[in-house]
């Protein structure tokens, strides 16, 4: 668009007791230009972009509090300091959503006027031709073999598909105005509001939407329904919801794949899951869907994602009396390419095993150590050759005593508290290596069995009703861009001048935008008016 022209400021002095209202509403009104002004928009969008980088580069609590807990342990000097300043909640903290308010009041401030100029200027018919058009940067002067009235038919059958407006001098001249390419800045609006659009979908969507995660052991595990927070393993809701009336539906994993090349590194992972939703909860019926990385289960608004895969290690505890335990609990994965992994699990005796709760309480067995998917023993050290389960092995350190299972005090499922060993409530009573099918016997006849592994996956369940207009605004943001930056903003200017039998044409031609490829555009409407076999200079 032409650069608005700004009214004269009128100075006025306000009266001695009103100066104090007046500065304050002057402050106002310029900070408000200046807020809405396309500058500041650019560089605020500038500044949303730098502020994400820190999203990126460190641990977000939302995505892994357990990682954040461990890059501040692991650096006691600055890690508080950027934990106070929300870098590890970039998307959550007052800055970035500072930030974000801020670009949208600044874009929505400068968007409505030119919207509204862009309308009048729809509405308004081309201007009329400037009183010298040699002076343009595009001019042609020509002579025509026919009466005026004939001419300006003519020019306007050239000119079909532009805007135009006729008009008569006093002398008999006629003048035609053309304008073409409004295009380029609706487009270039609609590239802006749907950014705006964007940036909306985006906050209602994180607003309204909620994102859980949940380990799910393969080949017959128990599986999960979505019908509480209380199933996932972590789960974070939007400031609008609380979790209640989540969407029901069940899925189990069947079984899960991994291809891997020679040197270790992962090719793909599948998944097969088995689920249900609507009437087919509670009954026998079944769906099935194969679900691979990138390629998620989507039910309705929500999607499920496969994230990450793992080893969940079997192990059966034989107490004195006979009576078994037999947990599989999945272990964490230390190296991503061998897939080395550690654990722990706790064993309560069964119900009769001992007289009293606190006898029973005392006898209780953990167990702590490691995983090999494809061991590889240097003597007694265990290690992991390849990430496949090839041939599995344990090497695990077997405790007696009070693993604090019942204190209610929360404990890591990767670890044993070393609160209860250092106070000799959980003393070691043996460190064996074993493989699958193997057994250790403890001092009191207690016998621990290694009976193999099961695989694991990670599931992640997004829920964000607001994607499809992601998507409809994303499009329609290219859409807009493609626009303004094909088309161009051009007007022509044709004054015709009775000849005797002839006429007179002056053509005139200016670019509102760039002159990028209108000197040939201008030179072929001029040669189609005068006939002309080839191409000229315009002047």
């Amino acid at each position: 668009m032409w650069p608005r022209q700004e009214d004269d400021a009128v100075t006025t002095t306000p009266l001695p007791g009103r100066r104090p209202l007046h500065r304050a509403s002057v402050t106002v009104r310029n900070s408000w230009r200046h807020l809405t002004s396309m500058r500041t928009a650019l560089m605020l969008l500038f500044l949303l972009a730098l502020a994400a980088v820190p999203g990126a580069l460190l641990p977000q609590r939302s995505l892994n509090a357990s990682k954040v807990d461990a890059y501040i342990a692991a650096r006691p000097l600055v890690g508080p300091i950027l934990d106070w300043l929300e870098l590890f909640d970039v998307f959550a903290s007052f800055w970035f959503t500072a930030i974000y308010t801020l670009l949208m009041i600044s874009l929505v401030g400068c968007l409505v006027p030119r919207l509204r100029e862009h309308l009048r200027a729809v509405r308004t018919a081309p201007v009329p031709a400037p009183r010298n058009l040699s002076r343009l940067p595009h001019y042609r002067r020509g002579t025509l073999h026919a009466p005026v009235d004939e001419s300006v038919v003519r020019v306007h059958t050239l000119l079909r598909g532009w805007r135009t407006a006729t008009r008569t001098g006093e002398d008999g001249q006629r003048s035609v105005s053309a304008e073409k390419g409004y295009l380029r800045e609706a487009g270039n609006l609609v590239f802006h509001l749907s950014l705006v659009g964007l940036l909306v979908a985006v906050a209602a969507g994180r607003l309204i939407g909620y994102e859980g995660s949940v380990i799910v052991i393969a080949d017959g595990g128990p599986g999960l329904c979505n019908t509480s927070p209380a199933v996932y393993d972590s789960f974070r809701a939007g400031a609008a919801t609380d979790g209640t009336g989540l969407d029901p539906f069940c899925l189990k994993v069947e079984n899960f794949s991994a291809d891997y090349l020679d040197n270790g590194q992962a090719q793909m992972f599948t998944s097969m899951l088995s689920y249900q939703t609507g009437g087919d909860i509670g009954t026998g019926r079944w769906q099935k869907y194969q679900l691979r990385v990138n390629e998620p289960l989507r039910l309705g608004d929500e999607r499920v994602y496969l994230t990450g895969h793992g080893y969940a290690p079997r192990f059966t505890v034989t107490f004195p009396d006979g009576q078994t335990r037999t947990e599989t609990l999945q272990f964490a994965p230390e190296d991503a390419v061998t897939f080395l992994s550690s654990g722990a699990l706790r064993f309560d005796p069964p119900g009769g095993t001992f007289p009293n709760p606190d006898e029973r309480r005392r006898n209780q067995i953990a167990i702590e150590g490691l995983f090999a998917p494809t061991a590889a023993f240097a003597g007694n050290l265990l290690t992991s050759a390849f990430p496949a389960m090839a041939d599995p092995a344990v090497a695990i350190d077997i405790y007696k005593g009070d693993s604090g299972l019942d204190t209610g005090i929360p404990q890591s499922i990767f670890k044993l508290n070393s609160e209860m060993i250092n106070q000799g409530r959980l003393v070691k009573q043996a460190r064996v290596n074993l493989r699958p099918g193997e057994s250790t016997a403890l001092s009191d006849g207690t016998e621990v069995r290694f009976d193999g592994a099961d695989e694991f996956v990670n599931l992640q369940i997004s829920y964000d009703p607001a994607q499809k207009w992601v998507l409809v605004f994303a499009i329609t943001m290219m859409g807009g861009l493609l626009v303004s930056l094909i088309v161009k903003r051009r007007r022509i200017w044709v004054r015709l001048r009775p000849a005797g039998v002839g006429t007179i044409v002056e053509f005139g031609g200016l670019a509102r935008t760039d002159h990028a490829g209108w000197g040939p555009e201008f030179t072929q409407i001029c040669q189609q008016l005068f006939d002309l076999p080839a191409a000229k200079e315009d002047r």
